[in-house]
């Protein structure tokens, strides 16, 4: 897709297993990569591992790699996951305080709305396993 934005990490492969690759990459705040990085502490950054599913079998277990996904992809899942709980749960919320006129109950089924909300979004854990893939590409140092 051209004009679509990707965000990039290098990494290294930890683990193989069949077409799953684990990959680490440090992920470091916006503070820790700036100049003054030597008066930041070492919280600013963090190991995570990543999933990648590639089918080529031409990677190997420490292998640096660059890991890459569309930013817009970035933005949907953060919807999906705090945006769109908030606004049913404040919908909720008026609804049933306006229905009710009792505050337990308002507050206990805005919060009850959550566990459909999420069970719902688990059936859809393999399209979004699909959606939010990260493609991978070795490092050539030249």
């Amino acid at each position: 897709m051209q004009g679509t934005k990707k965000i990039d990490h290098e990494g290294t492969i930890l683990k193989i297993k069949n077409e799953k690759l684990t990959v680490g990459i440090l992920n470091v705040s916006a503070c820790a990569a700036c100049h003054a990085k030597g008066a930041c502490s070492m919280s600013d950054m963090e190991e995570k591992s990543i999933d990648v599913i590639d089918y080529s079998n031409k990677f190997k277990v420490g292998e640096k790699v660059n890991i890459s996904y569309r930013e817009s992809l970035g933005w949907l899942a953060m919807f999906l996951a705090y945006v769109l709980p908030f606004i049913l749960v404040l919908i909720t919320l008026i609804i049933a305080s306006t229905i009710t006129e009792n505050e337990l109950i308002s507050g206990i089924s805005a919060l009850a709305i959550l566990l459909p909300y999420y069970i719902v979004l688990s059936f859809y854990k393999g399209h979004f396993k699909k959606t939010f893939s990260f493609t991978i590409e070795k490092i050539v140092n030249i």
